[in-house]
């Protein structure tokens, strides 16, 4: 009988997504794995692929349509000898969600992580666990032959596939025994209590807003998906974490002598070190150094890290993201700028895979290539702080009673204070102030 294709969740958190393309049409045989169609998430662009072998016998959804509903039938797929006559009038699938519907859409957001300043691992319930009672595994041959690449047990993987079935994406990013290592909560955490609505401020409506602008000449710009979740996430970040904020500054002559050192030393490797290689050094050895600030809010408890997996904030066309520098303390200089060049290209283009971009218990935040002295940065959830870093000036400082000039940088620490004290994100900056300004020790 035919065989609904549903709108996948490519992503733990994705709740909507845009078909972007087809690339099948209505007649065409496609077996298990088949790249059939590019779904666009509010932060990337990804490959569907089909979990069942078949004829493409309806397709229910046109390419480009946008607010497509997660397990929204998009496609009917047809087995063996049937035809497009045994299709009988599928019920019509929600497709893009009308202009008049966007401000609902934006205040319900999706939890989803958008990048620095704010990025988490909130959002909707979870696919189920792709496994039946008889303790048959559901997944694709392509997300199977991956995982015995890679020696991963999928019985412990959950799935995003339809009907919770595992994909090529659910494997890509899991490790060798980590689906099988992971301990199953015997009950979830409770939540936190939302905020009534006595309590939260009541905005303008949209309409409200239009009225007051209606005698002069606008532009309306309709949000896409990446811009909702970065304003839904933003209002979430700074009405429920209790920010507060601790200044320092680096003088970085040491450090600019020692780069320019090591990137003639590199210059036959085609390697060029930026001081943002050594900002998330640093960073990561600190995480190390301080391990009680290397932690993440989990609703009702805190999550403490062994790992310095640090994320970078990269901006893109109409939002950003914070790629993830995962194991950065136990890599090179060289490494991580390889890593880094590699995740913010592809970032540029949308071409992240979730697992690259989820996750770490820090962020670092640089505008100082753009001539920015000193700012504050919002928090990502659940990270437990966030670096924002200013421009290197030339400035009078004095030494042993000297007036000298040193090339000085401007770093502000975000704090989560339910995670990170006072005291404790002190010594989390102060370490990474004393690696900046003794680059070398960072090699050791």
């Amino acid at each position: 009988m035919p065989t609904e294709i549903l709108m996948p969740a490519l992503s733990p958190t994705m709740e909507e997504g845009t078909l972007a393309k087809w690339l099948v049409k209505e007649g065409d045989a496609v077996k298990s794995g088949d790249i059939i169609a590019e779904i666009e998430t509010d932060k990337a662009t990804m490959e569907f692929e089909a979990v069942d072998e078949g004829k493409i016998g309806k397709i229910l959804i046109a390419e480009g349509s946008a607010g497509v509903k997660v397990n929204t039938p998009i496609a009917v797929l047809l087995e063996d000898g049937e035809d497009a006559s045994a299709v009988s009038s599928p019920a019509p699938a929600k497709t893009a969600a009308p202009a008049s519907e966007e401000k609902a859409a934006a205040e319900k957001g999706y939890g989803g992580p958008i990048g620095a300043p704010v990025a988490g691992d909130g959002g909707p319930e979870k696919a189920a666990p792709a496994k039946a009672e008889g303790g048959r595994v559901f997944a694709s041959p392509l997300a199977r032959r991956i995982a015995a690449e890679k020696g991963i047990d999928l019985s412990g993987i959950t799935g995003t596939g339809p009907r919770g079935r595992i994909v090529k994406a659910d494997v890509e990013g899991a490790r060798p025994g980590a689906a099988k290592a992971a301990p199953t909560p015997t009950a979830a955490p409770s939540a936190a209590p939302a905020p009534t609505a006595a309590q939260a401020p009541k905005a303008p409506s949209a309409d409200a807003i239009l009225k007051m602008y209606a005698d002069r000449e606008t532009t309306e710009m309709p949000l896409d998906g990446m811009r909702r979740t970065i304003a839904a996430r933003l209002s979430e970040a700074k009405q429920t974490i209790p920010h507060f904020y601790l200044r320092r500054s680096a003088k970085l002559d040491a450090l600019m002598t020692f780069r320019g050192d090591l990137n003639k030393q590199l210059e036959a490797r085609k390697v060029k070190l930026s001081v943002n290689d050594f900002v998330i050094k640093a960073c990561a050895l600190a995480l190390q150094e301080v391990p009680d600030a290397n932690a993440v809010w989990a609703g009702d408890r805190i999550l403490k890290l062994k790992p310095s997996d640090v994320a970078v904030a990269v901006a893109i066309e109409g939002g950003l993201f914070t790629p993830v520098l995962k194991d950065a303390h136990q890599k090179t200089l060289s490494a991580l700028s390889a890593e880094m060049k590699d995740l913010a290209g592809r970032a540029k283009t949308r071409k992240l895979a979730p697992h690259e971009y989820q996750g770490g218990s820090f962020a670092i935040s640089n505008l100082g290539m753009f001539g920015i002295e000193n700012f504050d940065a919002v928090i990502n959830p659940p990270h437990g702080a966030i670096l924002a870093v200013g421009a290197g000036i030339q400035t009078p400082v004095v030494e042993n009673g000297e007036v000298v000039i040193r090339n000085v940088m401007s770093m502000t620490l975000s704090v989560d204070h339910r995670v990170i004290d006072g005291a404790l994100g002190a010594q989390l900056l102060e370490a990474i102030v004393n690696h900046l300004e003794n680059p070398m020790g960072m090699l050791a």
